[in-house]
């Protein structure tokens, strides 16, 4: 009895001693708010990521404070949350684990082309706010990952350069807004799906094992037959190849019904219905002079057709064909005033053709980056264009081609850029070409022919930050609101690093014209690493002048990334003050 009165005593007793112990001598555990919490699941997300898919820990991601993963390599936050991922070329090694960026669920752009991560697609049906997913040049393997699907609001898709196989969904059809789908250099095999969206310009599948007849639809009818080449068992309309024809021979006992009808004909597929035979002999001489006439006829109507269709090409070309078309980049409409222009509209249509034999002669559209070749240089040539603008270096054109893909025209002044040889041009535009980042408009292909040069870029529907800052003939300038200005100063930031981290090069002509707004208004630097093609020492446009650093003003100082620092710092305050630079060339601080 003693001893049960004396516990309680003791438990009392050994509470006071661990009381008494000092703070520090335990763990004190804390308890964030709420939103912390919130947030901190996008880092954990991104450092299980790491754990798998970075196994020579090329990422150094430390987290010391609550917000310090938006400024890891490759992040990009908005309000706290990622909304862009993008890791190309960033030597990763692994795999994509499961459950990882899948629970990014206001992820936008997810990039990790161009490293070496292999197995399976996770399902990343979760990020239902993804708009750009660019998987190309790993190993992944597996099949079409069936999560995609499922990602409604997603534009553009590159899966190119891995070992994904199995056939491609036909319900590929269901993701209306995709206007790039690049699927090259796998192993994908079936049919090619029947493609139906119209904002489609960007399509590739070849170096597949693709089999069966391409659907002619309109969408896929856009693309030539580089789109579908490597692939040895399709056939169609598309890419000029005619299919296997599977009817049965007429004489074969298997392929005929009771009354002698072949397989087509019973089927009433229109196949020809032969008299029962009385004899084997006779049914197999029969057949044989039936299908002889039918062949004969067939050719001498084939070869009329052909005979009226040369004459009648001869006699577009003499007289001439529609007026809405690009002539030669040689001759130069100098015409600027209408709203609505052809690209060296000559002043009579016979003189274009002998132009363009002329300029494919000499030199041919070249695209860039893997890009496959969507269009001729002869269709680019008879596009409608409009004037966009005239600058020291270069003419702007929108460019419609084929009335359905809608591209950006440079034609670069043959002047400044003489300086520049052919061989040198070509090295600088691959390289340039394989610039790929979210905030690039993406450059296509580029033309050099006897002094004419020119660079094709993706088409940005939404102008200028400089006409958004300062108006333009259409639209007045309106007061931007600070997200709006953080936002634009974020993208072309993030732009500007990558130029200067994934090369060499440099943008060298930085300013708000060359600040152009995507679908979704996100800001795109475009005219980018050009500058270095041009004469430094002809004559500088005024306009552009205050943004150029103070050591390479009227010098032949090389371009650098500072100078590119420079700029940026004065499309800042041109951004901020809704000041255009030219308005005070020297800054001092009461202009401000």
């Amino acid at each position: 009895m003693p001893k049960t009165k004396f516990k309680p005593v003791l438990y009392l007793f050994f509470f006071f001693i661990w009381v008494s112990i000092p703070c520090f001598s335990r763990p004190v555990i804390t308890y964030p708010p709420q939103t912390s919490l919130l947030f901190s699941t996008d880092a954990v997300s991104i450092l299980s990521f790491k754990s798998k898919a970075d196994l020579d820990n090329k990422l150094l991601y430390a987290l010391n404070e609550r917000f310090d993963y938006c400024q890891w390599r490759g992040v990009k936050c908005a309000q706290g949350r990622v909304v862009r991922y993008i890791l190309q070329n960033a030597a990763l090694r692994g795999v994509f684990p499961a459950n990882s960026l899948s629970k990014l669920d206001q992820l936008r752009v997810l990039s990790l082309r161009n490293n070496s991560l292999s197995g399976p697609i996770p399902d990343l049906s979760s990020l239902y706010n993804l708009k750009s997913l660019f998987l190309g040049r790993n190993n992944f393997s597996g099949t079409f990952p069936p999560s995609i699907l499922s990602l409604h609001r997603i534009t553009s898709l590159d899966l190119s350069y891995n070992e994904l196989a199995g056939p491609i969904p036909a319900n590929l059809t269901a993701l209306e807004r995709l206007n790039v789908l690049r699927l090259e250099w796998n192993r994908f095999d079936g049919p090619v799906p029947a493609l139906n969206q119209s904002f489609l310009h960007i399509f590739n599948v070849s170096g597949n094992n693709l089999t069966g007849k391409i659907p002619v639809t309109p969408t896929l009818s856009k693309f030539n037959t580089t789109a579908f080449s490597l692939n040895p068992d399709l056939c169609g309309e598309i890419i000029n190849k005619a299919c296997a024809s599977r009817a049965p021979f007429f004489g074969s006992p298997s392929a005929s019904g009771p009354l002698g009808q072949s397989a087509e004909a019973q089927s009433g597929g229109g196949g020809m219905v032969l008299s029962p035979p009385s004899s084997p002999k006779k049914s197999h001489r029969k057949t044989g002079v039936v299908l002889g006439f039918t062949i004969g006829i067939a050719l001498i109507l084939f070869s009329v057709l052909l005979a009226l269709a040369v004459v009648k090409k001869q006699r577009v070309d003499s007289k001439g064909t529609k007026p809405t078309t690009i002539a030669s980049p040689e001759v130069t409409n100098s015409n600027a005033g209408n709203s609505r222009t052809h690209i060296g509209e000559p002043p009579e249509r016979k003189t274009m053709m002998p132009e363009i034999q002329r300029l494919k002669k000499s030199g041919n559209l070249v695209f860039v980056g893997g890009e496959v070749e969507g269009y001729s240089l002869e269709q680019l040539m008879r596009a409608s264009a409009e004037l966009l603008g005239r600058g020291t270096m270069a003419t702007t054109y929108k460019a419609v081609v084929d009335r359905q893909l809608i591209l950006t025209v440079k034609r670069l002044d043959a002047g400044r850029t003489a300086v520049t040889g052919g061989e040198a041009f070509e090295q600088h535009m691959e390289a340039v070409g394989g610039l790929v980042h979210p905030n690039l408009v993406p450059l296509r292909a580029y033309f050099q022919a006897k002094g004419e040069r020119l660079v094709i870029y993706d088409y940005q529907p939404n102008g200028s930050v400089f006409n958004l800052v300062h108006g333009s003939r259409s639209t007045r300038a309106k007061p931007l609101h600070w997200t709006s200005c953080l936002k634009i100063a974020e993208d072309v930031a993030q732009g500007l690093a990558y130029i200067h981290q994934a090369s060499r090069l440099v943008h060298g002509n930085l300013k708000s014209t060359n600040v152009l707004l995507g679908t979704d208004f996100e800001a795109c630097l475009t005219d980018y690493c050009l500058a270095v093609l041009a004469d430094s020492s002809s004559t500088e446009d005024p306009n552009s002048l205050a943004y150029k650093a103070p050591e390479i003003r009227k010098s032949n100082r090389k371009l650098t990334p500072k100078s590119d620092v420079y700029a940026f710092g004065v499309f800042l305050l041109e951004l901020l003050t809704g000041k255009h630079p030219s308005q005070h060339p020297v800054l001092v601080p009461h202009d401000l």
